[in-house]
């Protein structure tokens, strides 16, 4: 199984659309997770056409997002219990934000964003993906998404590229 992951896509302020290369990455997933920061549910519609997607909502994202997606959520695939957040908070990093809110849940991965840093690693046997951002850089050297294949393991990489186009 194929999850696409994806966070922080800031539309339609930061881009107009999503990038062509992560449309055709999207369109070979069984599943899309967005881990907040949509900011208009344009994106949804547009990604549902591709795959089925759920998400959360991130600190910019408003009521009709809030409200169709929560804050905080695990979801199952292949068995595999994948938490979702996006990451905001008062005090600490975003992956210790994004950490604390699964303490005392037992999931085997966790889906973040809110940095657009992009990371992938494992923290007390948990495997923590951000997937950067497809659309706003900042001041990361590329745009980015990640693509999380699950089957016996949790396999997670990167897909960096240049131009949002």
């Amino acid at each position: 199984m194929l999850l696409g992951i994806i966070s922080d896509t800031h539309m339609p302020h930061m881009a107009k659309g999503l990038p062509d290369g992560l449309l055709r990455d999207m369109e070979k997933v069984d599943y899309i997770l967005h881990a907040g920061d949509w900011n208009s549910m344009d994106v949804y519609d547009r990604l549902s056409q591709l795959a089925p997607v759920d998400g959360v909502a991130g600190n910019t994202d408003g009521m009709e997002i809030i409200e169709r997606f929560g804050y905080q959520k695990v979801l199952t695939y292949e068995s595999r219990k994948i938490g979702i957040v996006h990451g905001h908070g008062m005090r600490g990093t975003t992956e210790d934000n994004a950490l604390g809110a699964f303490s005392g849940e037992e999931v085997d991965c966790i889906v973040f964003g809110h940095s657009h840093i992009p990371v992938i690693k494992s923290a007390n046997g948990i495997l923590l993906i951000n997937p950067g951002s497809p659309t706003d850089k900042r001041r990361q050297p590329r745009y980015s998404y990640a693509i999380l294949e699950i089957d016996e393991l949790l396999r997670a990489r990167h897909v960096f590229f240049d131009s949002k186009i």
